[in-house]
């Protein structure tokens, strides 16, 4: 089974807790290319063996999601020794199959007041784990529909929620310091094709920016993320561009760095800095 299929299988079994449920991460990002205001792109997406599903700020006070997950074919693969453990629903066999992975935010302390880990939260029926500034990422998601496009093998129209794309974009710059070095320039690229795709958006970007975005943050938040993507098209981001861009494999014609600059440059000024 492909990624595509195993991704439909996904959408499917989980349609029930769709209002509740917002795809981030790579498949997110894949998801944001099939929005009706998205650029068409002559470009193949980074792959991504893992779909994250964050649950909205009002997740489902019933139902058993799990159990939908193992009748359609879904392995449960408890990890770590939190408790709850977290928990990972792949499908196929392969070691490199695709799995669905659920998030929830962590708020305050990483410690328990009993000392152990805040790491996972059991939310109807499976362990979401808890990782830091997904808050970001809960209000004003998008809908797409997918579904007897040619792309996504599903064989009605199915409507599904995707991070905003500013607050995909911005999230990704609070997260940077605790990214490996390779997993930096994989977001960087994230953005850099955010940036392609909707390029008819930045003025509502700038808007939301200021009256919703930047607002519902710590005034440090704000600050981290200005500097962060500054930093990306300054002196200090060269490296940094160069491996992403080398990521970008399937482009027609290759990707450079200063390609890459230039656009982070432009979307930095056309979203943060007022038209002059």
């Amino acid at each position: 089974m492909n990624d595509l299929h195993a991704f439909a299988q996904l959408v499917k079994t989980v349609e029930p807790w769709r209002a509740h449920l917002i795809f981030v991460g790579g498949w997110g990002h894949r998801l944001h290319a099939q929005h009706e205001r998205a650029a068409r792109l002559e470009q193949e997406y980074l792959f991504t063996r893992d779909s994250d599903l964050l649950f909205t700020n009002a997740p489902p006070a019933a139902g058993q999601i799990d159990v939908a997950l193992k009748a359609n074919g879904f392995v449960e693969q408890l990890q770590g020794n939190h408790r709850p453990p977290a928990s990972h629903y792949t499908l196929g066999e392969e070691d490199q199959g695709f799995y669905a992975e659920f998030l929830t935010p962590l708020i305050g302390s990483p410690v328990k007041r009993n000392g152990e880990p805040d790491a996972t939260a059991s939310i109807a029926g499976v362990t979401a784990q808890k990782v830091r500034y997904l808050e970001v990422l809960q209000p004003d998601p998008w809908v797409v529909s997918i579904g007897n496009d040619g792309v996504f093998p599903l064989d009605v129209r199915t409507d599904v929620h995707v991070a905003h794309p500013l607050r995909f974009m911005v999230q990704k710059f609070l997260i940077k310091e605790s990214r490996t070095p390779a997993k930096q320039a994989q977001d960087v690229l994230y953005v850099y094709e955010t940036l392609q795709l909707f390029p008819s958006c930045f003025a509502q970007f700038r808007q939301e920016w200021k009256a919703r975005v930047a607002p519902s943050m710590p005034t440090q938040w704000v600050n981290t993320i200005l500097r962060e993507w500054q930093a990306t098209f300054g002196v200090k981001g060269g490296e940094l561009l160069t491996t992403a861009a080398a990521m970008a494999t399937q482009r027609p014609g290759g990707l450079s760095a200063r390609e890459m600059q230039h656009g982070l440059r432009l979307g930095y000024q056309k979203i943060f800095l007022d038209a002059s």
